[in-house]
């Protein structure tokens, strides 16, 4: 897996697990992951050291691909959308294309 896949890999983890992981994971993974900061700018702004910020990120990776072994959501959500995906491809009936659309929305 090259940089760009694990990064947008993490960042889908990021989206399914994020409710479950503490604020200070949560700050410190948007700052890396989705802001684009780097571990210098990090332990900045939290008045950490450079290698604790990489400490955080490394072992909150590992929880977040711990969860996702554990509870598969990315995994289960993926199915889900290509199950709805070859309904969508088989069918023309309009009243099951907006229930379609409607369960795409839950998600």
């Amino acid at each position: 897996m090259d940089n760009l896949e694990k990064h947008i890999t993490i960042n889908n983890l990021l989206d399914h697990y994020h409710p479950l992981l503490t604020e200070k994971q949560k700050t410190i993974m948007t700052y890396y992951f989705v802001d684009n900061y780097t571990l210098q700018e990090i332990a900045d702004l939290q008045a950490i050291t450079r290698n604790a910020v990489h400490d955080h990120i490394r072992k909150t990776i590992d929880k977040l691909y711990d969860l996702e072994n554990k509870m598969k959501l990315m995994h289960k959500n993926e199915q889900r959308r290509t199950l709805v995906e070859k309904i969508r491809n088989h069918t023309d009936d309009t009243k099951i294309a907006t229930l379609l659309n409607a369960l795409e929305k839950v998600e």
